[in-house]
């Protein structure tokens, strides 16, 4: 299994803050975007890979794919993985990729989804799904940026 030193729910994907202050606090030297629609847009990974420093190796997959990668050996890299719902974090857990530690950064308000906490929206669909990730023992948190303190998911459901 891959070295993962974040897995976060983000629907910004990759952006300044995930490259800039969440990589150098979890030293990562890596990111895998998991996302099927985004990996089968060629403009979105133009877009994606553009946003990273040329030191991250970029990787955008579809869950299928992506749940085979992240199985792989153990190559020392420290990997950030980020998605865009908690459905997609279910899909990985059913493909045998074990998530430990999820981070609930930024979900934004679209139709069909409620004010959740400060910027994150989450519709009844998707707060069953962090209900389900909870019971099957994953630590979901609510941490926006690396200096706030995290706040545990339960607390909020």
């Amino acid at each position: 299994m891959l070295n993962i030193v974040l897995t976060r729910i983000d629907d910004r994907l990759i952006h300044g803050q995930v490259v800039t202050a969440w990589a150098k606090i979890t030293k990562a030297n890596r990111i895998i975007v998991v996302d099927d629609e985004v990996a089968m847009d060629e403009f979105m990974v133009k877009i994606l890979k553009m946003a990273a420093p040329r030191s991250f190796k970029i990787g955008i997959h579809t869950i299928a794919d992506a749940s085979e990668i992240l199985k792989g050996e153990d190559t020392g890299e420290r990997v950030i993985v980020l998605v865009k719902t908690p459905k997609t974090i279910e899909a990985l857990i059913e493909n045998n990729v074990e998530i430990k530690e999820l981070n609930l950064g930024g979900m934004g308000a679209i139709q069909g989804r409620k004010q959740f906490y400060r910027n994150i929206s989450i519709s009844d669909d998707e707060r069953e799904s962090f209900k389900l990730l909870e019971r099957q023992g994953i630590h979901v948190y609510v941490q926006i940026v690396p200096d706030a303190s995290a706040m545990d998911i339960g607390k909020l459901l």
